[in-house]
């Protein structure tokens, strides 16, 4: 699994640097989280394919977290585009993309599976799941922001555990087909009607990877809930130290509250991202970040990070 950034500036787009979307490429299927404006160009830069585009998840309705949508959904129905798509996000984007649609501004001929979830939702469970293809799934919960916001967590299934070819050989198990059988979890019978069992070639299960991703949000036990024992934390670090209490006051959250998260959570690494465009230079976030959690990368546009 990789992370792409194609978006990590807080409020408004700079010369370097996009409005909030990030992309998680698994395999044979990839995952958008949030779609500021120019979002499609970005994916266009970054080499990944549309088609292979499952799943859209937005954070909240503020206009750097999802004016890019409708422009992406319009050119998946140009390209024609023909299997459905999982998009999901708070309460406001059916009523927004029907008003697009109305107006003849937007045109969509495929599957979306659209899902709102609200506080309504949460107030009678801690966490929803939202997504499920073979390999992954994609859970919610909600943050703490000005206006109503979800986290995300991709989690990748357990896989199989290693093949153990040596082992195979001494079993007599022909080179081939057999040997995908028996990884994909099914056993097999031999020309002399040997029974072997997955089992007794693979080792034991591995546990999949996990990414949690937490913009817009002040610290919160949600977003520590999202994150444990992630492989990555991306987490927003809109603002230094010395702006805590302009970032309590907008929702947001400092360098180093993002790293106090990771801490909480156990995580392997952090990416922080969703910088304010006061910081052309934004390695002293990073400073600030490693100080406390030095497991921390800082996102840049395009950047591809491998989990």
């Amino acid at each position: 699994m990789k992370i792409v950034p194609l978006g990590t500036s807080s409020g408004k787009p700079t010369l370097n640097r996009n409005v909030s979307a990030t992309a998680v490429v698994g395999e044979g299927e990839w995952w958008l989280f949030d779609c500021g404006e120019a979002t499609q160009t970005q994916i266009a830069r970054a080499g990944l394919s549309a088609h292979k585009l499952v799943g859209i998840f937005i954070t909240h309705l503020h206009g750097d977290h999802f004016n890019g949508l409708p422009g992406l959904l319009s050119t998946m129905a140009l390209d024609k585009r023909e299997h459905e798509l999982t998009l999901v996000g708070p309460p406001g984007i059916r009523d927004y993309l029907d008003l697009l649609g109305r107006l003849r501004i937007l045109f969509i001929n495929y599957p979306i599976k659209l899902r709102e979830l609200g506080p309504d939702y949460f107030a009678k469970r801690p966490q929803e799941l939202v997504y499920e293809s073979a390999k992954f799934t994609v859970t919610t919960r909600p943050l703490d922001h000005r206006i109503f916001s979800l986290g995300y967590r991709l989690e990748e299934k357990v896989k199989p555990g290693r093949f153990n070819l040596d082992r195979a050989r001494e079993l007599g198990i022909p080179a081939g087909p057999l040997y995908s059988v028996l990884q994909s979890g099914q056993e097999i019978v031999l020309a002399d009607g040997r029974v072997i069992e997955p089992s007794q070639v693979l080792g034991p299960p591995r546990p999949g990877k996990a990414i949690s991703y937490c913009l817009d949000t002040r610290p919160c036990q949600n977003a520590v809930s999202l994150a444990r024992d992630a492989d990555c934390l991306v987490y927003e670090a809109t603002y230094t130290n010395e702006y805590t209490e302009e970032a309590r006051q907008y929702g947001h959250s400092t360098a180093a509250q993002a790293a106090r998260i990771a801490q909480q959570a156990n995580v392997r690494s952090l990416l922080i991202t969703h910088f304010s465009s006061r910081y052309p230079d934004a390695r002293p976030l990073l400073e600030e970040a490693c100080r406390i959690f030095p497991e921390t990368i800082m996102a840049e546009d395009l950047m591809e990070i491998e989990i």
